[in-house]
């Protein structure tokens, strides 16, 4: 209430008079008077006094206005901040691949539309981002699965993306057009955490096939997976935009494997009872942007 009449005291120091001010502001002179008697008593001093040019402020008053009129202004400036969107924090959980080789030149694109806009990436499992986007401790998650279904959660295919048998180029498998479960029989194998979803579609194609995976090394990290494939070390499966650059420099192979596998979908995720803002919404149609 106190911004109420803050905003019809600076109007009647404006008008010179409560008549004046309750015709601008749609109020019954009586209304205007009584918030005045209030915000005298609210600051415990007399603001307004009449003079002949009718309604002036106090020293009281003067020392007051300059302060009234910054809070208003600061009032308006936050209630646009908050009805469009356009500034604040966006909080976004997102597995570690898509953190590193998805996310970076999107989210630039968005900064550039809404720079006031605080971005804060956590990477995360698909589990704990999921729960995340539940419990309302991020706005957004970008995950990668197989296409995720939920009665509290939209889930909106960005790209469908192919997995690889990763190898080194001198590797004997490197010139296969595709590789068989089969042909992993005994190989060492440099794989992502537990939690990775993709790796457990590698795994579970291999013990369909009778074969016991051979998992020699595992890493938190893209970039050590695919040191490792370097110093041939092993053989690895990532999805192709974790391993696009090498793919095309032939730092490294990519071989599909062999046969009809679930497929993957970079997917973006976030409650389904959320309003959109414009900022909310330039978000989501940066993230669709290839």
């Amino acid at each position: 209430m106190e911004l109420t009449y803050l905003r019809t005291f600076c109007e009647v120091v404006s008008c010179g008079s409560y008549t004046r001010a309750a015709e601008k502001l749609g109020y019954a002179q009586s209304s205007v008077t009584a918030q005045i008697s209030k915000l005298e008593e609210l600051y415990g001093a007399v603001l307004l006094e009449r003079s002949g040019r009718g309604m002036i402020p106090t020293f009281a008053g003067n020392s007051l206005l300059p302060y009234a009129r910054q809070m208003l202004e600061l009032s308006g400036e936050a209630k646009g901040a908050v009805s469009s969107g356009n500034s604040g924090m966006l909080n976004i959980g997102a597995i570690e691949t898509l953190a590193a080789y998805y996310l970076p030149h999107r989210l630039h694109r968005y900064r550039e539309q809404h720079p006031r806009v605080q971005l804060r990436v956590q990477p995360g499992s698909e589990v704990q981002i999921i729960a995340d986007v539940k419990e309302k401790a991020v706005d957004f998650g970008l995950i990668f699965d197989i296409p995720y279904e939920s009665e509290e959660i939209v889930s909106l295919p960005l790209r469908q993306e192919q997995l690889f048998v990763v190898v080194h180029p001198e590797h004997p498998l490197a010139s296969e057009p595709a590789i068989a479960p089969s042909a992993l029989s005994g190989e060492p194998l440099v794989l992502t955490e537990d939690t990775c979803t993709y790796r457990r579609q590698l795994l579970q194609e291999l013990r369909h096939s009778g074969i016991t995976p051979r998992i020699d090394m595992e890493f938190g990290n893209l970039e050590g997976i695919k040191q490792a494939v370097k110093h041939r070390w092993g053989t690895a499966f990532l999805p192709r935009y974790a391993a696009q650059e090498e793919l095309d420099s032939g730092a490294l192979i990519g071989i599909p494997l062999a046969g009809e596998q679930e497929k993957f979908y970079i997917q973006l995720i976030y409650r389904k009872e959320r309003g959109l803002s414009a900022a909310f919404g330039d978000f989501i149609a940066a993230m669709q942007q290839q």
